[in-house]
This record gives structure tokens, C-alpha cells and sequence, in this order.
């Protein structure tokens, strides 16, 4: 086992980023994926590559889990497949696992939303209950707002024609890069056995975000349904800012021009 070697389990959207920056600061990586043409572009990233799908039976965990540390990156919420995932992990080398969950285990409250605050009982926060009280490593969950940066602009989320609902409600969002800067701090900072809420510090108003996303993207401003109800969380991420000394990029969301 190599201590400077992580193990990511899903390198897409959010992992493949994640893995490039882990490899620039001199860090080996085995990384997975789903589909089998994506391995040789893996490769050429310098990526140990895998070939791994929690929902079958037949993957090489061994070799991938040569590691002390695992990041899970992956869209799944079959409870069964990370009870399979985490007998697998039992047999390895890794101490530590990084969850990256969501803010949507979190109801509509009308209210401030802290790490302390009532939960869904779903299959994502069972699953999270799955890694919290496994003895065999330590995790730590992080449960990000709503993914953006890059390809994912927020002019684009909606469809033509759609009305938007819940005008009134407040957005929860975080940039990849930020990102991929609170996960490098957590493996740093050595911040372990903690459930995080990671969120962009502004949360306008879905009218005002989205018209404003809109008329970037050259789409004309939104039609927004003003009967619906304005149900909303506003997440906070006090605890992570304090615990890994972290200030976002992109704090300010109604700021900058360009996400990206």
C-alpha cells in the first residue's frame, strides 16, 4: 500500500477534476469508471483505471483498493450495492473514505439548515448511516448544494417553456471548484468522523438567480409560476468554514460572470 495513493470510486463530473489535481501535487491515483471506452482516456491522465459498477458482482476490488484513503463519487442510492461496496472495503487497505453526498437529505424547513437539523429518512441518508457507523474506517460525509462551473451553467438547467416554480425560494449551490478544494482540505487538515454542509455563502432568490443565469446564456427572462408555493432551505456551511479554515471561491454567486 502506498500512502500517497487515493482511490476514486466514480471519475466523472465531480472525480475526474478531483483526480487531475490530486496528480498534480504528486499523488497516485486509481480511479473507476462505468464504461469501458472511458478507460484508455483515463489512462492517458495518468489514472490507474478501473472498470467498476457497485451494482454487479464481478469487480476488482483488490487492486483498486490499494490504497489508505477513498473518495466516493458516484450517483447510486441502492442500499444493497453499498452494503456490497462496504464489505469490500472491510477487506482492503482503506482507513479513510470521503462520502460525497447532497443537501437534498435535507426537507424544505422555511428556515436556516445546519448539519444538526432534521433529515429525510431516504436511501441517501441511510447510506450515509451505512459509513457512519462502520468501526473499520473512518468517514467523513460531505453533502454538497447543487453542482455548477464549467458545462454545468444554471441558464441552461431549465428547458424552453418551462415555468419555473417556488420564485420566492432561495438557492443552495457550490462551484466544482470549490469542490475540489474542501475535499483537499479534508484530507489535509486530517478532518475525519464529520458530516459537513458545503454550500456557497449567497443564496438569492430563484427569480433573481435564474433571470440573471438566463439573460447570460442570451435566453429571455424566465417565466416563473407565482402561485406556487415558496417552500425553502437555506444551507449553512459555518462548520466547514470553521473546521477547515476555508473561504469559498465562489462565495458571492450573483458576483462573478462567469462561473467557470
Amino acid at each position: 500500500m502506498n500512502e500517497q495513493t487515493i482511490s476514486i470510486l466514480g471519475c466523472g463530473w465531480l472525480g475526474k477534476p478531483l483526480a487531475e489535481h490530486f496528480i498534480k501535487n504528486r499523488r497516485k491515483i486509481n480511479g473507476t469508471t462505468t464504461n469501458p471506452t472511458k478507460i484508455d482516456s483515463l489512462n492517458d491522465l495518468k489514472i490507474n483505471s478501473f472498470v467498476i459498477d457497485i451494482n454487479k458482482r464481478n469487480n476488482d476490488f483488490k487492486s483498486f483498493l490499494k490504497a489508505n484513503l477513498l473518495v466516493i463519487s458516484i450517483p447510486s442510492k441502492n442500499i444493497e450495492d453499498f452494503k456490497y461496496l462496504i464489505s469490500e472495503i472491510e477487506k482492503s487497505t482503506i482507513k479513510k473514505i470521503i462520502f460525497i453526498s447532497s443537501t437534498s437529505v435535507y426537507p424544505l424547513n422555511n428556515s436556516i439548515t445546519t448539519e444538526d437539523s432534521p433529515i429525510h429518512k431516504t436511501a441517501l441518508s441511510k447510506i450515509e448511516q451505512l459509513f457512519r457507523v462502520n468501526t473499520n474506517f473512518k468517514t467523513t460525509i460531505i453533502r454538497f448544494g447543487g453542482l455548477i462551473g464549467y458545462d454545468r451553467k444554471p441558464g441552461r438547467f431549465f428547458k424552453k417553456e418551462i415555468i419555473i416554480d417556488r420564485p420566492k425560494g432561495y438557492i443552495n449551490l457550490i462551484h466544482r471548484d470549490d469542490c475540489i478544494q474542501i475535499i483537499n482540505r479534508i484530507i489535509t487538515n486530517n478532518i475525519w468522523e464529520e458530516t459537513l454542509n458545503a454550500c456557497a455563502d449567497s443564496h438569492p432568490t430563484r427569480r433573481d438567480f435564474y433571470t440573471r443565469e438566463f439573460l447570460k446564456e442570451g435566453r429571455k427572462i424566465p417565466v416563473f409560476n407565482e402561485s406556487s408555493t415558496n417552500s425553502y432551505k437555506i444551507i449553512n456551511s459555518d462548520r466547514l468554514k470553521l473546521l477547515l479554515n476555508y473561504s469559498f471561491k465562489y462565495a458571492n454567486l450573483m458576483k462573478y460572470k462567469q462561473l467557470n
